[in-house]
């Protein structure tokens, strides 16, 4: 009996000394919520004990790495997106929590003069007087769709044709604006609110002013679904909220 008794009390100090083996999860995301997903991921990390590893990308770009197979355990994405791939059953609906909404800014070089872009009149005309306007590719990012609306809205598409740089913020969109290589930039608050060498002049006057409400959820087919879950509530928790307000998003349902 000594024997049987020695032999389980080693087994449960064995049990209980034995490292809790850590899980790595890959976060699919736009760029959006990037800066916000710098400062939380190492709490997470410290709290959890398990590894994130992450792709951004525009939204196309996600969409097409998903279709050719690549695999995510968490996707961060516009809601509207997420909306469809729930119906495709592609995310899990249990596991969905929206981050926040984020404006669409204009920026400048700092110390560069600001335009008035107080109102639609107004924003074209500085969009008309301007040397050069940087924004996403339309078709690419809801922003750049957006952009690319306005300036059709506006009836400027053929006088803006020459003067347009298409480059997202991800790859170096805001950086041309810094560098003083673009007049103009519009981006999503989040993407340039951080950026050095910028102003931000203020978000699209009312009347072609655009929002992005952000989510995110586990992927249904995660080989961590619960570490996946996990994440998307740690990210959406009120202690949190802070981290979200700083990178440039309002709360979810403002």
């Amino acid at each position: 009996m000594k024997g049987l008794s020695g032999l389980l009390a080693l087994s449960a100090v064995m049990v209980i000394s034995m490292p809790v083996l850590a899980t790595e999860i890959h976060v699919m995301s736009g760029g959006a919520p990037k800066e916000v997903f710098a400062l939380l991921t190492p709490r997470f990390e410290h709290q959890t004990g398990n590894k994130v590893k992450f792709t951004y990308a525009v939204i196309t770009t996600l969409r097409e790495k998903l279709a050719a197979g690549e695999k995510a355990d968490v996707l961060v994405m516009p809601v509207p997106v997420l909306d469809g791939l729930e119906k495709e059953g592609k995310v899990r609906a249990d596991s969905r929590a929206t981050f926040g909404i984020v404006g669409t800014s204009v920026i400048v070089k700092e110390g560069a003069a600001r335009p008035d872009i107080s109102t639609k009149d107004k924003f074209r005309a500085a969009m008309l007087a301007a040397r050069s306007v940087v924004h996403a590719t339309p078709g690419k990012t809801p922003s750049g769709d957006h952009m690319g609306k306005v300036m059709e809205q506006l009836g400027i598409t053929d006088a803006m044709a020459k003067k347009v740089i298409y480059k997202p913020a991800l790859d170096g969109g805001a950086q041309l604006v810094a560098a003083g290589q673009a007049e103009i930039g519009i981006y999503p608050t989040s993407e340039v609110a951080h950026v050095k060498g910028l102003t931000i002049v203020g978000l699209l006057p009312a009347g072609i002013d655009f929002n992005t409400v952000y989510g995110g959820a586990a992927v249904a087919d995660s080989a961590a679904p619960d570490t996946a879950a996990a994440f998307v509530k740690f990210m959406a928790a009120p202690e949190n909220r802070g981290a979200w307000k700083d990178a440039g998003f309002d709360p979810p349902g403002k």
